[in-house]
């Protein structure tokens, strides 16, 4: 009797881990799933990067081609990954692709929403369409709403990119909040469809679990997790090996991306002109001379009277008389920011670098018009003569989704145009010669427009 026990005892054990051993085959076989993505980065005339993330480890595999219905071409990582990233090179410039993301036997999404175009060649002049969207990332119906206006204004006509101005995860930037505020809110369109090039702002530094300080030194946050950047010049301009910074070109545009809240080598910030990442942009601004246009974003702005103070808050203040005058004297045409949580906009304007008590609009601005071209009284497009190229465009662009709050003295002395009641993105469209920039509201009202045109041997530009 004893035995018998003993027996259906270690026949009941063995049924059961036998039971339990086929389950965990069974849950390994589950369908992996799709939580972040696909969202495009690197973009370059000849090739993409394509990010996804799964919930558990997988093999990435994308298929692509020129038709949706013949995805002939593919790439793959054989790692198990749950972060999957894979580039596609041996692209033809200013194309577009549709293309699949999955494991090696199965697809996680792929339809014909799913497409990218390959940047222009670098030079090349055409018609193209970025959207700058500054302190986006904070789920309200705002970011819904202005995101939804940039897709209507643009119509059938696609983005060439976007560009982020930083502050793009609230409160903290950590990576639960970039995932319910960003990639869920941007994942059926923007993400996978145009190349995304981001800058940090003050909040994608916090930190909850160690300091601030420790961010800004060592860059190990969500951000610098959640995107990839073209740190070696895969997408133009100098190489600066670093995700903090970098540049890029569309077609006959250079763009840089800047960090004004990180610190280089533990110690140097944006506005400390001996520090790597300005001795970077005198390199790469140098190399770039002869780029058609010339724009510049990072996050904090020099000229705000918003939910921001730039005669008071010590970035602002240090940005504005250490470093703009290093843009100016390079003739960098557009600078845009965020950080305040509204639309503000200068004239063509150089040499402000005080507080705002002190701009004189006879001396600093290089234009008395509104650069509006829509017909109203002075306001014709503004011109540069390349041959001197002098003057730039400040744009503070910061409500696609945080919005309001304004300082006493509001508006800026330095800005023509200022509204801290509606929320919006900027939408920049260059043609060759002449750089246009759309800010397009929540409610689908462009409230604010500017027109740039850069003289060419022979052309009559209206004044």
């Amino acid at each position: 009797m004893f035995k018998k026990s003993v027996l259906l005892f270690f026949s009941c054990a063995l049924s059961v881990m036998l039971c339990a051993q086929v389950k965990q085959k069974g849950a390994a076989t589950e369908p992996v799933r799709l939580i972040r993505g696909p969202y495009l980065q690197v973009a370059s005339s000849t090739g993409i990067l394509i990010r996804w993330r799964t919930d558990v480890s997988a093999r990435s595999k994308v298929r692509y081609g020129i038709s949706p219905s013949k995805l002939d071409q593919a790439a793959e990582d054989l790692t198990l990954l749950t972060e999957h990233r894979v580039q596609l090179k041996g692209l033809k410039p200013a194309t577009r692709y549709y293309y699949s993301i999955g494991g090696l036997k199965d697809t996680l999404q792929g339809n014909q929403d799913n497409y990218f175009t390959t940047l222009p060649e670098p030079g090349k002049v055409g018609h193209y369409r970025i959207a700058a969207l500054g302190d986006c990332g904070d789920n309200s119906i705002n970011q819904r709403r202005v995101k939804e206006q940039v897709l209507k204004y643009t119509g059938d006509k696609d983005l060439t990119a976007w560009i982020l101005l930083g502050d793009n995860a609230y409160s903290d930037g950590t990576d639960s909040e970039f995932q319910s505020k960003f990639f869920n809110i941007y994942k059926d369109d923007l993400l996978k469809k145009y190349p995304l090039f981001p800058t940090p702002g003050n909040h994608d530094y916090h930190d909850t679990d160690l300091t601030e300080k420790h961010a800004q030194e060592t860059h190990e946050t969500a951000y610098y997790q959640n995107f990839s950047m073209p740190v070696n010049g895969e997408s133009g301009g100098v190489p600066s090996h670093t995700q903090a910074f970098y540049s890029f070109d569309i077609g006959n545009i250079h763009f840089l991306s800047l960090d004004s809240y990180g610190k280089e080598d533990r110690t140097y910030r944006l506005y400390d002109t001996l520090g790597p990442q300005v001795q970077w942009i005198k390199k790469d601004l140098a190399a770039n001379k002869n780029k058609g246009w010339v724009v510049a974003f990072w996050h904090h702005p020099p000229y705000t009277m918003g939910s921001h103070n730039s005669d008071q808050e010590e970035e602002l203040v240090k940005i504005r008389e250490n470093f703009i005058r290093i843009m100016e004297r390079e003739g960098v045409d557009l600078v845009l920011n965020g950080h305040s949580h509204d639309y503000e906009r200068s004239r063509m304007m150089k040499g402000h670098y005080g507080p705002a008590n002190t701009f004189d609009a006879k001396k600093h601005n290089l234009s008395t018009s509104s650069g509006k071209n829509d017909g109203s009284p002075d306001s014709a497009p503004y011109q540069k003569d390349p041959a001197y190229n002098q003057g730039t465009v400040y744009v503070v662009s910061g409500s696609a989704g945080k919005l309001g709050g304004k300082q006493s003295t509001y508006p800026h002395n330095a800005m023509y145009f200022s509204d801290a009641e509606h929320g919006g993105a900027s939408v920049l469209e260059v043609e060759g010669n002449r750089l246009e920039l759309k800010w397009v509201c929540a409610d689908g009202e462009i409230r604010d427009q500017f027109t740039i045109i850069k003289k060419v041997a022979g052309a009559h530009v209206p004044k």
